[in-house]
């Protein structure tokens, strides 16, 4: 039983398509009316990229910028840095496009020591659909613009992995830029979900609920001190027949406008012990440099 948000179905499909229906609370006796609900679980984040483009198209007049200075893009921090001085712009730095969220993130088949980026063919991961209970967790369980309070402007996601590694490391990859200032609100919620979370919530599916039994600060990465903010935790949570204990990382760094979203799991009960940072200072080198 795996609490996944593997949904790419490639050549390597034996993978991530197990992940997946282990994600959505299934067992291996269940798998044949599994798919059902994966499908209807897909439906949902068709519906929910649906939201996502047309916001993007939305703000696109606004949502691009070059300044890599002012924009708090890739090699810019924006907003109030550490020295507290105030952003230049008006309600906080301008957000990125999708263009340039895709300059600089890892492109489909980069490789970073022996894992391997790749593109979600269905639109990103599993669990983007799912909520929380209560409302105030949600920022721990997904940021997607279906599911939280602040809609990106726009978004990329990769998915990492070892690709010829059934029970291997996936680590769901997630740059995000936001308007007036949004980023640091995300970061804030983030920050307090974490604390007033500690005790442990619900996760909402499609056909199941999973348990979180415990939420605990992790270890930041060490390029964290050049970002503006960070947040790392680590997830205790049992599985939805109430017998495992599962667990997962998850890191969320910000540059200006941009939140830069690590998620780290792994099938099975065994504890990865945090997300590769090796993949983590990969993404952020690349994001600075582009």
């Amino acid at each position: 039983m795996q609490h996944n948000r593997g949904a790419s179905i490639k050549n390597d499909g034996l993978q991530h398509g197990l992940q997946n229906l282990q994600r959505a609370g299934i067992t291996n006796s269940e798998m044949g009316a599994g798919m059902f609900g994966v499908g209807i679980q897909r439906g949902r984040w068709r519906r929910a990229a649906a939201v996502t483009i047309a916001v993007v198209m939305a703000l696109g007049a606004t949502a691009c910028s070059s300044d890599k200075d002012s924009s708090g893009g890739p090699g810019g921090s924006g907003g109030s840095g550490k020295d507290g001085k105030p952003s230049a712009a008006a309600h906080g730095p301008k957000a990125l496009s999708e263009a340039q969220l895709k300059a600089a993130s890892f492109t489909d088949g980069q490789t970073v020591g022996k894992y391997t980026a790749s593109e979600y063919t269905l639109g990103g991961p599993l669990g983007d659909a799912y909520t929380a209970d209560p409302a105030g967790c949600q920022p721990l369980v997904s940021l997607a613009a279906d599911v939280s309070d602040h809609d990106p402007a726009a978004q990329v996601q990769r998915k990492v992995d070892i690709p010829d590694e059934m029970l291997g490391i996936t680590v769901d990859v997630t740059l995000r830029s936001y308007p007036d200032g949004d980023a640091a609100e995300v970061m804030k919620a983030l920050d307090k979900a974490g604390k007033d979370c500690a005790g442990g919530f619900t996760e909402e599916r499609a056909l199941a609920s999973a348990k979180y039994l415990k939420v605990e600060p992790a270890e930041a990465p060490d390029f964290a001190a050049e970002a503006d903010e960070a947040e790392a935790f680590r997830f205790t949570i049992l599985d939805v027949k109430g017998k495992l204990k599962l667990y997962e990382y998850l890191t969320v760094v910000r540059s200006g406008s941009t939140t830069l979203a690590f998620r780290g799991e792994i099938p099975g009960t065994k504890d990865m012990g945090g997300i590769p940072e090796d993949v983590m200072t990969a993404q952020w080198t690349k994001f600075r440099a582009a």
